[in-house]
């Protein structure tokens, strides 16, 4: 017990770890609060070594006082570090939800600083000096892409759809084929968003197969609306069948009833010219004559978190009014980036180039062959110790679309020689910028599609220093 003693009596005191250089010098940005703590925390694991010491390893133990200042430091910047924060997804998932889904595109990141960083005209009217409307930011432009009457944004789809059902058919029937009633991510079901709105769900035909009968044969005085869901996030093949579009439009008027489709992942693209499969666009949606759409602002879109509604002037008109809108409404941010996002699309050449999204799901099959090649070569110059090789693989398009759509790529595997590859995975997604991989075959693969070219030195670095530690 006298050994132990001593050991206790050789770790510092508070005061004297706080007086060092490398400590002292990060007062100056981070707080006092988060620096003692971190001092502590550290002192405290070490008496908890000493104290579960056998008395067989007390004569051998010794305080490394150079690892504590460094896993003070650590833990410093640790703690000082916010939670949300940028990561390198290797994963090839495009759109991939728990990694926050699309990108912004890097030409409006000054546009959205300035409106975030200074007053703004959120809901002013420079020409008339009086109050404006935060929806006049993006409702113009909206109108003009998609050649709706009418145009709003609200925080996501699901808020869209939710507000979409409560103002026109709160109370009364909206009828929607059992096929389509999917759910959307994290347990948000189709049926539920239309229970809250307070609309009456009517199904009609199966799970397989519904035919415009059906729907005809369910309307009634109480019918206030049509519904059709996109299933975007899954298919039924084989023994199918859906009603086309068109002929909906006609049965809505043929009985004065709105159609409102939810798109899902909205588009302005026809992604089926880059090889992909068709995907139906908003503007051939509101061509065709559909009443309401709405749509994602964070999918196929490529810009931020939105719901997004466009339409017949009437009904979005009667949306504003709605008490709840207020609870949906978006902010400056949001509007900032949409805005800077939906003016790419005036040009789509530019929005194919410019926005992430875009790129990454139209980049041909060569372009991603030469990343890899740049990937692998600086790799191979700058780690020992790992087996690394180029392989075929499939990226995804994530995001609840597509589902079935499986894009070739070039996978970038790697696997060390004396670290296990759960371990390895671990280290990359614990790296200061984390890097997100999966893994197969008892290997870690990295998916160039997701990767940009100016974070390959911050994965060569990230591998360096996770090998060189471990050695």
């Amino acid at each position: 017990m006298s050994k132990k003693r001593d050991l206790f009596a050789q770790i510092p005191k508070v005061d004297d770890l706080l007086n060092k250089e490398q400590i002292k010098s990060l007062g100056e940005k981070v707080s006092r609060t988060i620096i003692v703590e971190s001092v502590r925390e550290n002192i405290d694991r070490i008496r908890k070594k000493i104290i579960k010491l056998k008395d067989c390893d007390v004569d051998t133990f010794k305080i490394d006082y150079d690892e504590l200042l460094e896993n003070i430091v650590n833990s410093i910047n640790n703690k000082n570090m916010i939670n949300l924060r940028k990561v390198i997804n290797a994963t090839g998932v495009v759109l991939h939800t728990n990694l926050g889904r699309a990108l912004l595109c890097e030409s409006i990141k000054k546009d959205v600083w300035d409106v975030a960083s200074s007053y703004s005209t959120l809901e002013f009217d420079i020409k008339s000096g009086k109050r404006g409307s935060r929806y006049a930011h993006v409702e113009g432009i909206l109108s003009k892409l998609t050649g709706a009457e009418s145009a709003m944004v609200v925080n996501n789809n699901a808020a869209a759809v939710l507000l979409v059902l409560g103002t026109l058919a709160k109370n009364k029937e909206v009828i929607v084929s059992r096929g389509q009633l999917v759910e959307i991510g994290g347990a948000f079901r189709v049926p539920d968003v239309m229970l809250q709105s307070g609309a009456k769900l009517v199904e009609v035909g199966t799970t397989n197969k519904t035919h415009l009968l059906d729907y005809e044969d369910a309307i009634n005085e109480e019918t206030a609306a049509l519904l059709k869901v996109h299933t975007s996030n899954y298919k039924i093949i084989g023994f199918t069948q859906e009603v086309d579009l068109k002929d909906l439009i006609v049965l809505g008027k043929k009985y004065n009833i709105p159609i409102i489709e939810d798109i899902g992942s909205g588009t302005f693209v026809d992604f089926s010219r880059f090889g992909l499969c068709k995907e139906p666009t908003v503007q051939e949606s509101i061509t065709m004559g559909v009443d309401i759409v709405t749509f994602s602002g964070d999918k196929l879109l490529g810009g931020p978190q939105a719901g997004i509604i466009v339409g017949k002037k009437k009904y979005i008109d009667q949306m504003k009014k709605n008490p709840i809108t207020r609870a949906f409404r978006v902010d400056k941010l949001t509007l900032a980036a949409l805005e800077g996002t939906l003016r790419l699309y005036l040009n789509e050449k530019e929005a194919l180039r410019k926005i992430p999204t875009l790129r990454m799901l139209t980049i041909s099959l060569e372009e991603i062959k030469q990343k890899a090649d740049l990937l692998y070569k600086r790799l191979n110059e700058n780690i020992k110790n790992c087996f690394i090789e180029k392989i075929n693989g499939f990226s995804q398009v994530g995001g609840g679309s597509m589902p079935l759509e499986k894009l070739p790529t070039i996978l970038i595997s790697i696997k060390p020689k004396f670290l296990s590859i759960n371990k390895f995975e671990e280290m990359l997604r614990n790296n200061k910028t984390p890097i997100i991989t999966r893994i197969s075959e008892d290997r870690v693969l990295m998916d160039v599609r997701t990767i940009d070219e100016n974070e390959f030195n911050m994965i060569v670095e990230g591998i360096v220093n996770i090998l060189s530690n471990w050695g």
